[in-house]
């Protein structure tokens, strides 16, 4: 028979063991292993975000519109009031708002074309790969559908071929290049906007963007259909935009901003009354700053 000592130290062993056990059961208190603790007190580092709102350096892609293509003078390109890379105080253009004045100078560049269709875009964007830019802005896509006739076009499928082609060129070359992708302009509403200038309509039969403003009076069933089809066109290049622009992890595609704004008469340039006056410069760099801007989703 074991003595009273004994059994008081017998009981005291046993709770002890039993109370470690339904603790340790639970989740309870239980000892951690070695380091768990100190490892949970430090905060992990936040991720490096994909996106840097206030990239260093700008290099701009595209066609007429980046050029700033008779915002100044008649027929010819006024760099100075690029919506993308501009010096002009009346545009204030993304690169002098992201940079600064005197760095917009010295870190961008504009290697936009008059003319250029999306498959003259890989070749742009070799060019602008070698300044190593912290951001590439593209606008393109209106020479694609402002050919001779609706059914010289670019095709949705060659289209998107093109884009997806000058984003792998720039990827080759500039693999954390941030991408802000601009929609296509509404050419519709341009040509309604432009259509009751007198001026505007004999600049247009120089050849400015036959497909839509061909007959520029004209509002049969066919000239209807014809400016209908070539909408359309400019539609489904947006979509392909979009949709290329969502693969790449740093490319921000503009949800269809410039598409949607309605360009007024006073946005308008009064040489051609269809590329964007210097005040219409100046929305487009508004546009462009606030989606590159923008908090991540």
């Amino acid at each position: 028979m074991r003595s009273r000592g004994a059994r008081a130290v017998l009981a005291v062993v046993t709770a002890g063991v039993l109370g470690v056990a339904g603790c340790d059961a639970v989740g309870g208190t239980a000892s951690e292993p070695s380091g768990s603790a100190a490892r949970r007190a430090t905060p992990s580092p936040s991720p490096t975000p994909l996106w840097d709102r206030s990239p260093a350096s700008l290099a701009a892609v595209g066609d007429s519109i980046t050029r700033g293509f008779d915002a100044c003078s008649l027929l010819e390109d006024c760099t100075e009031a690029s919506w993308a890379t501009g010096s002009d105080t009346a545009v204030d253009s993304l690169a002098v708002r992201l940079l600064g004045r005197a760095k917009a100078a010295s870190s961008s560049w504009n290697y936009a074309v008059t003319g250029a269709r999306m498959a003259d875009l890989a070749g742009q964007m070799a060019q602008a790969a070698t300044r190593k830019p912290e951001l590439v802005t593209v606008m393109a896509g209106a020479n694609d559908a402002c050919r001779d006739t609706a059914a010289a076009m670019t095709s949705v499928a060659d289209f998107r071929a093109q884009f997806e082609e000058a984003m792998d060129t720039l990827r080759a070359a500039a693999p954390k290049a941030q991408v802000y992708v601009a929609s296509v302009p509404n050419l519709k509403r341009l040509w309604s906007q432009g259509r009751t200038n007198p001026l505007g309509k004999q600049v247009w039969k120089l050849g400015i963007c036959p497909s839509m403003l061909g007959d520029a009076d004209a509002l049969d069933t066919a000239a209807t259909e014809r400016r209908d089809t070539v909408q359309d066109r400019v539609e489904a290049y947006n979509e392909v935009l979009e949709s290329v622009c969502a693969k790449d992890k740093r490319c921000r595609f503009d949800g269809g901003a410039v598409y949607a704004y309605r360009f007024g008469t006073d946005q308008l340039s009064h040489w051609d009354w269809f590329h964007p006056s210097v005040n219409g410069q100046a929305r487009l760099a508004e546009i462009a700053y606030r989606q590159v801007t923008a908090p991540a989703a």
